[in-house]
């Protein structure tokens, strides 16, 4: 009689995981999303908030700049991402608020 009761327990165990992994999504695991794909560079639109992602052998297109180095968002939502939103750069390269 005591194989069932163990497994009964053990089938508890196991739902009440899932259910706990379930209700959390996972908060353990993280994922980013890059701003580019590998072998690009993110550009900004200048005078505006709009970005692109240019080819690393190439330079941005007209309207656009690179950012500020050490100020380059590197995944959606990170500082940078998030503080350019509201922020570009002028056509002198100042940093100006976003319009």
């Amino acid at each position: 009689m005591s194989k069932p009761r163990s497994l009964q327990i053990l089938g508890v165990a196991l739902a009440g995981a899932a259910a706990a992994v379930t209700l959390t999504g996972c908060a353990g695991l993280e994922y980013r999303e890059n701003i580019c794909s590998s072998g690009e560079y993110p550009v900004l639109q200048v005078n505006g908030t709009g970005s692109a992602c240019v080819p690393d052998d190439q330079e941005p297109g007209e309207g656009y700049a690179r950012y500020p180095e050490g100020e380059v968002p590197e995944y959606v939502d990170d500082k940078w991402d998030v503080y350019w939103r509201t922020h570009t750069l002028d056509e002198n390269g100042d940093i100006v608020d976003a319009s």
